[in-house]
């Protein structure tokens, strides 16, 4: 992607480029609305929490699951463990996913279910995408 100043800088990178870099906001911070209007911004920033692939599909899959263990969620997303918990984690953190451990037997039983904050969040994900879709076929 060109930047300013003629500068090239691919979209993923560290330095420069990613999402938030120009306006000095966090990797994390919620892109500009689709819509042009002020007052939709809050409604229609994109949750880039979400947005990431694993955890996507985390949230996604229990949206449709009363509950799913690590090695279900570990399966459905083809990753390792160490992947599967970072990314499980933060949304732990953010509220959007509940995690209880537990032994059956001598075996760990690790569970995840969403939360309420968390299937309004991927509600409002899913809002923005479908906007997104619409202005792209609107053209």
């Amino acid at each position: 992607m060109a930047r300013a100043g003629g500068a090239v800088s691919h979209p993923r990178s560290k330095r420069g480029g990613g999402a938030g870099a120009a306006s000095g906001s966090p990797p994390g911070a919620a892109l500009a609305p689709v819509k042009g209007a002020r007052a939709e911004a809050g409604a229609m920033a994109l949750d880039r929490l979400i947005h990431e692939r694993i955890r996507l599909g985390i949230v996604s899959a229990l949206a449709v699951n009363h509950a799913l263990t690590f090695n279900d969620l570990k399966q459905l997303m083809q990753t390792t463990d160490g992947n599967l918990s970072v990314h499980a984690r933060k949304l732990e953190e953010a509220g959007y996913l509940t995690c209880s451990k537990r032994f059956e037997g001598r075996v760990p039983k690790t569970e995840f279910r969403l939360t309420g904050a968390g299937r309004k969040a991927l509600e409002r994900y899913l809002h923005h995408m479908e906007s997104l879709i619409e202005a792209t076929r609107a053209r």
